[in-house]
């Protein structure tokens, strides 16, 4: 597996509504970041599926370093 492309060196605000289920690129290739659209094919990389029990604003890791995926924890901080 390559590494993952960084799409941008901060996190990506994204208010999730209650029940739904978002997928969060892990690839960094997809256009419409921070989510899927199937860019990963034959990379090794799979995204990671969140589904929401409420509507609440998260922060979506936009470097694809962090170890908390999706979740920005702060790392694109020192990239």
């Amino acid at each position: 597996m390559s590494e993952p492309v960084i799409t941008q060196k901060q996190p990506y605000k994204t208010k999730l509504e209650k029940g739904k289920s978002y997928a969060w690129c892990a690839c960094g290739r997809s256009t419409k970041q921070p989510f899927c659209d199937g860019s990963h094919a034959d990379t090794g990389f799979k995204p990671v599926v969140v589904k929401t029990e409420e509507t609440k604003t998260v922060f979506f890791c936009g470097c694809k370093m962090t170890a908390g995926q999706p979740y920005c924890d702060g790392r694109h901080n020192s990239l």
